[in-house]
């Protein structure tokens, strides 16, 4: 059973020729190429008349794990050529490797990813026995440049000293044991004919060895089936050169698929000539200047490299060499990126950018019209359609309009999916902004139809597909509650109202280990506004939301109370997190059955809590105080029955009301709420500003009509000395700004008249000096006061 194995490099034109000749000079009876098993059946597909480069992509989701990964194939990828040479053979095709969704691929995007990065030890002695920066430069000298003869030698050789005795990892080993399988019994199968196997050079050695140890009969390998309740598929997808590349982050490692591309299609002299007619060109377009003279020199360069490095043809980085050489005139602050392997770093020199993008190349795969497409695809389409969304579009949406609604959702969920060619450049951002209004812009875009058959993977409706993408941003979440609010606005937008118990529970983790009380506190703002208000996007009272509220209500709660830092300054995110709370027990904690009195019992443990930050004591008091005031005034509506229960309780919701303005007496003394006693005790000058800030943010309605409260804050602030007063007026000023400019006039002209004084609020905010000068004056004069005193130069008072 003659077998012959052809280790390879993933997308190496070298590599290629070898596959190209071997299969041409044995006409095998079967060509196993590294594949994924489950194609076996689809090969002809692969086959229809595609224009490269395109990718295999395979998708699995199951309860645990989620995994996509690609393999691509481009003009000069063995792989393809392969499949190719060997179907005009009259060869039997099959793929020989565990499916992408296996868990031997786990972690990987790239079933053609470098294997021999896996084990860099043994790349970097090469590198450094042959004085060469990098694989790539090692690969371009020993394989791509040199003559082919002896090529197949040279390649075994490389892929044995690369293998070594290294121990394979846990996937390598599953992978190799499998593919021997397929190469055993298609041996048998054979008999005499020869069988060509095109595998990753790294997996050569150990399926050589594991071959030649077993003969005899040997019965297919079974291809494993999707395991019970995961969803997967495989589909192919147009690629292009750019993702290839190395450069933009492809795993495979073979970079530069614009040049290797001329390479393999005209030689490493034409390869030379059109990478340099490449860069000067892009230069040239980008208005950078490239003489004739800079061009001569770069070619004189690259030869002349080449000849030292030993090259019978200039090799790709002689090219780029010469040309970096002649082009770039100032000094370098990054080095040259096909120096090393991995992505242009940033602070590159333009001219270098120009050079990598020219190595990249602009070629765009297209699939053959009759290639199948998942489900999605299709229904896009027609979704698109019948918006009439599937065109060029400046498009202004009135989200009033039922219509335009329906219009914003299907282009909403199209974004969630990522697919490019449609963008949105106005239109609500979060959930409190009053924006009903938004413009599109939609354009066509090469990148579409492989975003949608990608996408493809989450559902086969558009709705689902959306749905699953909300569902797994939610499960990644973590503690980030800022993205859980995206996930939840993001789901508005687009019509998700359906909601896996899966997802729901995700989301309930994300709020219960939240642990920035501030983000925690936006987050609640924004779900309950649309929690409450929310008839555009029908999310009013919705059940994912009532879900967020009640958690956030919760944890907001016991992270307020676990805040310590008894000087700690105000801070507004936190307090707003406390006014975002109250106003979710305010207002959904009957619907959502909250617990208020526990509430209410956390807020008075943090008011009188001194390790906590005088801010949030204020804002727990300010907290307890409208909240008990507003249970008082249900109690007394509850209270009244009877045939005249209406008015009776109209009648008390007036009562409260004059209680609240009269006071601090009434239901809120009865509760044990006394606003004097807690101001008068929280009173401190160096940090009464933060205490107020708290409390004014969330009881500002019961301080402006609590006239007491204003008049003892007129008393001690008055009372402060000018240095106290000056210390303190940076937080004072904060603590104020929580009230309206009306309410403002209103506080200033109750401080007037409690002097005796005529005019109105206004004048008084208006008497145009800044405070802090007048506060600065004060102390100034004290200063002289004291010091008049000391020297015996202070009168007697008339």
């Amino acid at each position: 059973m003659p077998v012959t194995f052809i280790g390879v490099r993933h997308h190496s034109p070298a590599c290629a020729r070898l596959v190209a000749a071997t299969i041409d000079e044995l006409k095998p009876a079967y060509v196993l190429i590294e594949g994924p098993a489950d194609l076996n059946d689809r090969i002809d597909e692969l086959l229809l008349g595609h224009e490269l480069p395109v990718a295999v992509f395979t998708s699995y989701r199951d309860d645990e794990r989620r995994h996509g990964s690609w393999a691509p194939l481009c003009a000069y990828s063995p792989e393809w050529v392969a499949l190719t040479e060997g179907r005009a053979a009259g060869a039997e095709l099959r793929f020989i490797d565990l499916p992408a969704w296996h868990l031997a691929f786990e972690g990987r995007s790239n079933r053609y990813a470098d294997a021999e990065l896996r084990y860099a030890d043994v790349m970097d002695r090469l590198c450094r026995s042959f004085d060469v920066d990098n694989v790539d430069v090692l690969w371009d000298h020993l394989f791509e440049i040199a003559p082919d003869e002896g090529l197949a030698e040279r390649l075994s050789t490389y892929f044995d000293l690369l293998r070594g005795e290294a121990a394979a990892g846990e996937s390598d080993t599953a992978r190799e044991a499998y593919m021997a399988g397929w190469i055993r019994a298609a041996a048998a199968d054979a008999g005499d004919r020869h069988v060509v196997v095109v595998t990753g050079g790294f997996h050569r050695p150990a399926l050589v060895a594991a071959v030649a140890t077993e003969q005899g009969e040997a019965a297919w390998p079974e291809v494993p089936h999707l395991p019970e309740g995961a969803l997967g598929g495989s589909f192919l997808v147009p690629y292009s050169f750019r993702r290839l590349d190395a450069f933009d982050g492809y795993q495979s490692g073979m970079p530069s698929p614009g040049y290797y591309q001329e390479l393999w299609e005209s030689g490493a002299d034409g390869a030379a000539r059109h990478l340099v007619e490449s860069v000067a060109g892009r230069l040239r377009e980008r208005r950078q200047p490239v003489s004739t003279a800079d061009l001569i020199a770069a070619r004189a360069t690259a030869d002349g490299l080449a000849t030292v490095r030993g090259h019978g043809h200039p090799a790709r980085t002689d090219v780029l060499d010469g040309l970096a050489s002649a082009l770039v005139k100032e000094a370098l602050d990054v080095r040259l990126p096909w120096s090393s392997r991995g992505t242009l770093r940033p602070g590159s020199h333009p001219v270098v950018v120009e050079m990598v993008a020219a190595l990249s190349g602009t070629r765009v795969g297209r699939l053959h019209p009759a290639t199948p497409a998942p489900p999605l695809v299709h229904d896009l389409d027609a979704e698109l359609t019948r918006a009439g969304l599937d065109g060029s579009a400046d498009l202004e949406l009135d989200l009033t309009r039922e219509a335009d609604r329906a219009r914003s959702r299907i282009l909403h969920r199209v974004r969630v999916l990522e697919v490019p060619g449609f963008s949105r450049s106005s239109g609500p951002s979060t959930g409190l902004d009053p924006v009903l209004r938004e413009t599109w812009t939609l354009r066509p875009d090469p990148g579409r139809v492989t975003a949608v058959i990608e996408a493809g993977a989450y559902g086969a409706t558009l709705a689902d597909a959306c749905s699953a993408v909300l569902a797994e941003r939610a499960a990644t979440a973590g503690r980030d509650v800022d993205d859980l609010a995206g996930v939840l606005f993001d789901a508005a937008l687009a019509g998700i109202t359906d909601v896996s118990d899966q997802a729901l529970a995700d989301i309930d983790a994300t709020v219960a280990t939240a642990a920035d009380l501030g983000a925690l506190g936006r987050m609640l703002a924004i779900v309950l506004t649309m929690w409450r208000h929310d008839r555009v996007f029908g999310t009013a009272h919705s059940t994912t939301l009532s879900l967020v509220i009640t958690a956030a209500v919760r944890r907001v709660l016991w992270l307020a109370e676990g805040v310590r830092g008894g000087t700690a300054p105000a801070d507004l995110p936190r307090i707003a997190a406390l006014a975002a709370c109250r106003d979710g027990l305010r207002h959904a904690g009957r619907a959502l059955g909250l617990d208020v009195p526990a509430a209410l019992e956390v807020a008075a443990r943090l008011a009188a809590d001194t390790e906590a930050p005088p801010d949030l004591r204020g804002a727990a008091f300010g907290f307890r105080w409208t909240l008990a005031a507003e249970a008082d005034a249900a109690a007394g509506v509850a209270a009244a029955s009877g045939a005249a229960a209406a008015d009776r309780a109209t009648a008390a919701d007036r009562a409260t009301a004059a209680d609240r303005a009269d006071g601090a007496d009434g239901a809120a003394a009865a509760d044990g709420i006394d606003p004097l006693r807690m101001v008068r005790g929280a009173f401190v000058p160096q940090s009464a500003g933060d205490w107020l800030a708290g409390l004014f943010a969330l009881a500002r309605e019961e301080v402006l009509h609590t006239d007491a409260v204003v008049g003892l804050l007129d008393e001690l602030l008055s009372a402060m000395s000018a240095d106290d007063f000056l210390v303190a007026l940076p937080a004072l000023r904060q603590a104020f700004e929580f009230f309206p400019p009306r309410e403002r006039e209103t506080i200033a002209g109750r401080l007037l008249a409690r002097r005796g004084l005529a005019g109105s609020g206004r004048s008084l905010l208006r008497g145009g000096l800044d405070p802090a000068v007048v506060a600065a004056g004060m102390v100034l004069d004290e200063q002289v006061d004291g010091l008049l005193r000391r020297e015996g130069l202070m009168g007697e008072p008339t």
